[in-house]
Parts: structure tokens; sequence; C-alpha cells
């Protein structure tokens, strides 16, 4: 899990608004993370909540990725246990859940995390059920997860909800290998509870999870994800075309 909340406080407190700006729209400086604007593209991203809901505190993130049900979130396997009472709140900020709160109904686990807690399998996929009669991606949208994609091709934003605070961050940078089947990003702040956030690039596309080597880093600046290959594949494959509890 990742630590250093304090160091992660200050260095969003040093933050200007014109930063915040800048970042949050696009373009803008790399390396600089900034709460996070409420926007159509961050309310596909969500805090999760234990069986408490939303008077338990956020322990995790998690986002909406596209899938023919409609129904389908990706985040870190070490936060998406099975058998826990499990909830998403997209768009979470300031106590307030806009878009619902939604039950997870189903955890999809690789084999290498279910079976030994591979750091290079920390990515899981949840679905949640319907409410109201609609699914979770018809009322937010959802990115397109796309596994396969070369690291540091481009830069991504990461968005998360560190557990010490009631807003999203959010940073863009170009990540760089750390290994084989790791990848790293440079972003200060991404404090414990932020592991599960999706690293986005500028096609709209999940090409990380944060989480993987020391269950995301163990430092505030420095973050991991798994690079994202032939298992993760299978396994959103899997995730996408199974059947869910209704």
């Amino acid at each position: 899990m990742k630590r250093n909340a304090l160091l992660g406080a200050v260095v969003l407190l040093a933050v200007t608004s014109a930063s915040e700006a800048a970042a949050d729209g696009g373009p803008g400086p790399l390396g600089v993370t900034t709460v996070a604007v409420a926007t159509a593209e961050s309310a596909r991203v969500g805090a999760l909540f234990g069986s408490g809901g939303l008077g338990g505190g956020h322990f995790c993130t998690a986002s909406v990725v596209h899938s023919a049900r409609r129904d389908l979130l990706v985040g870190a396997a070490h936060c998406l246990r099975t058998g826990d009472d499990l909830f998403f709140a997209p768009g979470y900020r300031d106590g307030r859940a806009p878009y619902g709160v939604w039950k997870v109904s189903r955890v999809f686990l690789s084999d290498g995390w279910a079976s030994g807690r591979d750091e290079d399998s920390d990515v899981a996929f949840a679905a949640v059920r319907a409410r109201a009669g609609k699914r979770v991606e018809d009322v937010v949208g959802g990115n397109r997860f796309a596994a396969g994609t070369a690291t540091g091709a481009t830069a991504v934003t990461v968005t998360g909800y560190p557990d010490s605070g009631e807003v999203p961050v959010r940073c863009t940078n170009r990540p760089a290998a750390h290994s084989r089947t790791q990848q790293r990003i440079d972003c200060p702040g991404f404090t414990g509870g932020t592991s599960g956030s999706p690293w986005v690039n500028a096609d709209g596309q999940v090409v990380g999870v944060l989480g993987g080597h020391e269950r995301g880093g163990a430092t505030a600046d420095i973050s991991y994800s798994v690079v994202l290959g032939a298992e993760a594949a299978k396994l959103y494959r899997h995730a996408a075309t199974a059947q869910n509890t209704p």
C-alpha cells in the first residue's frame, strides 16, 4: 500500500491554482499533482468503500472500463478482495456520491494473484450491480482497457483517491520501464488509497493500474503498475463476458 500521506498533503498545498487548471485541462506541466476537477472523464474514476459504505471511509480506487455488459470496473488485485462487501462511488467528492453507490457483485482475479499474490498480477476486475435499471457505464461512461501498449509510448493521466482526503487527485506524466513486467511513473502525492488508480492515455485507454511493485509504491512520489500484457488481456476478456449476478 502507498505511504507518506503527510508528504503528499504538503505537495498538494504547494500547487498553485494556475498549475491545477493547466494540468487538469490536458497538456500543462508534467509531474505535477493537483486536485482533480470534476469532469465527465474524472467521473469514471471512483473510491472503493467497505461494508460501512460511504460512512466507513474509502480505502482504494477503481474505474469504469468499457464492456458489452456495461458494468465493469478495473482496479488493483490487492484492493478487490473476494468475499468482502465492496461498494464503488464514481466521481466521489466531499462525502457525496453524485452518480450513486454501486455494489460489487463479482470480483475477477488472475491465477497469478489468486495462487501466489504475484506482484506481476496485481490487476483485477469487478462487476457491479445495476441501479434503478441502469448500468454504471450508462451513467458515467467507461474507458477502453488496452493491454499490450508500449510503456512510455505517450504520457498518461493518473487519477486516484488518497484515503486521507475527500477529493481525487491527478497527475500527468510519461511512464518508464521499471522492469520487463513493471512500469513506474513519477507523480508526487499519491499516498494510501490511490492503489487501483487508472493510467489513462490521450485516447481514453487504460494502459496501467496503480499497484504491482510494492503494491503501488513505498513512497508517495513514485507509483508502479503491472505492464498490461497477455495475462491482463485474458482476464479482461473473461471478466467482460462472464455472467454477472443480477
